[in-house]
């Protein structure tokens, strides 16, 4: 099924590693076949990782955009979620870090990136802040 990404004018989305820049008017962009999508809004950068839940979220979008170096991610990834499952009591929130997990290791990045979203949002209601900083859309809506 193809995705449809409809673009803002000088957005900007990370296609298969590469990053791609929409030009000064709208535009919509048709994926045929698969390829690993996030925009720019759904990109964490190394140094904004600075909660659990966002350490969390950072190796699995890495994965997710470069399964070729996807194990040099995993043991941060699976060191990150112990540390954050060991703190939470929250039952739905233990349930969304056994999904991560899941998807995670079958290699299900996109999936895995969702779940992790809905950690950060769970930790931005718990720490009081505004926006996660992350859209609340899908990755590639």
């Amino acid at each position: 099924m193809p995705l449809k990404l409809s673009l803002k004018p000088g957005e900007r989305f990370v296609l298969n590693g590469a990053v791609v820049q929409n030009g000064d008017k709208r535009g919509v962009l048709i994926l045929q076949n698969k390829a690993s999508v996030l925009r720019e809004k759904d990109i964490l950068q190394p140094e904004d990782a600075t909660t659990p839940a966002r350490r969390i979220y950072f190796p699995v979008m890495m994965m997710y955009l470069d399964e070729g170096s996807a194990e040099k991610f995993y043991d941060d990834f699976a060191q990150r979620l112990t540390e954050f499952m060991g703190v939470i009591k929250n039952p739905e929130v233990l349930a969304l870090c056994v999904a991560a997990s899941r998807h995670v290791m079958a290699r299900e990045y996109y999936k895995g990136l969702l779940a992790a979203r809905k950690l950060i949002e769970y930790e931005d209601e718990r720490l009081g802040h505004g926006a996660s900083g992350l859209s609340a859309d899908s990755p590639a809506d």
